[in-house]
């Protein structure tokens, strides 16, 4: 199970994102709602809980219904897939963030306020909304599969140690996360101008969140690689209980000979 998890470091270091980046992003944009009425940007966060909440019933009540006539499998598809499909997500996810990024750059040029720092951008703080919708799109169908994946593959001793893979591999995305971060600031501002300043306006987060999109494809590409190798464990159990059976038979065979 091991490799499975090394490929979930870098969705992993994704959820932090959610709370840094995308945040401060929204910091930068016109969060008023109504009137005088804003809203704090790092409130956008509960709307990763709420996408989850609704892909994981939509997922139950209606794709595991019809995904499971055309796969006989009671899950529908089985959890390596399902966390294949959230890598996509991640994928897709990081697409979306440097669309909106570059955009919310082109506004901020195009009214003289990239080097402001205080000035609200005249873009609705609503334009990052399809960030967090993807990922709780995302975490419903990777971090649920892969706390099942991790239970369920671990030998019946060893359960609660297949739980603490789930916890780990968030652990170390964090600190994953954290890394890529300023490694990636201290590099680009050597080369000239950095991807990531305390002024957005100046950074260039478009290219870091491009440079996320395209690792978290390489890492399905590892992915790919060691779902064709692995084995689940029921299998194995089953392919077991086979040669045991044909060494009854063998053994019968004999003491009906003699």
């Amino acid at each position: 199970m091991l490799p499975s998890m090394f490929v979930t470091f870098v969705p992993s270091a994704m959820i932090a994102q959610v709370n840094t980046l995308f945040v401060k992003q929204g910091t930068t944009l016109n969060a008023k709602v109504a009137g005088n009425f804003s809203i704090p940007p790092a409130s956008l966060s509960a709307f990763v809980t709420v996408s989850l909440l609704i892909s994981i019933v939509l997922y139950d009540r209606v794709f595991v219904k019809i995904t499971r006539k055309f796969t006989g499998n009671p899950r529908g598809i089985t959890l390596l897939q399902r966390m294949g499909i959230g890598l996509i997500f991640h994928i897709i996810l990081m697409i979306v963030a440097f669309i909106t990024e570059r955009y919310r750059l082109k506004v901020a040029a195009d009214h003289g306020l990239i080097h402001q720092t205080r000035v609200k951008l005249p873009l609705s703080i609503f334009a990052l909304l399809p960030q967090f919708v993807l990922m709780g799109m995302a975490d419903a169908f990777l971090e649920v599969a892969k706390l099942e994946f991790f239970y369920d593959q671990a030998p019946e001793s060893m359960k609660s140690l297949g739980t603490s893979y789930t916890l780990t591999s968030l652990g170390i995305g964090n600190f994953l996360s954290s890394f890529l971060l300023s490694t990636v600031s201290k590099i680009t501002k050597k080369r000239g101008r950095g991807w990531i300043l305390n002024n957005l306006n100046e950074s260039r987060l478009d290219y870091y969140y491009l440079f996320f999109a395209v690792l978290n494809l390489v890492n399905f590409v590892l992915f790919l690689v060691v779902v064709k190798f692995y084995v689940y464990r029921v299998e194995v159990t089953v392919s077991m209980d086979l040669k045991e059976e044909e060494a009854k038979v063998m053994v019968r065979d004999v003491e009906e000979k003699e």
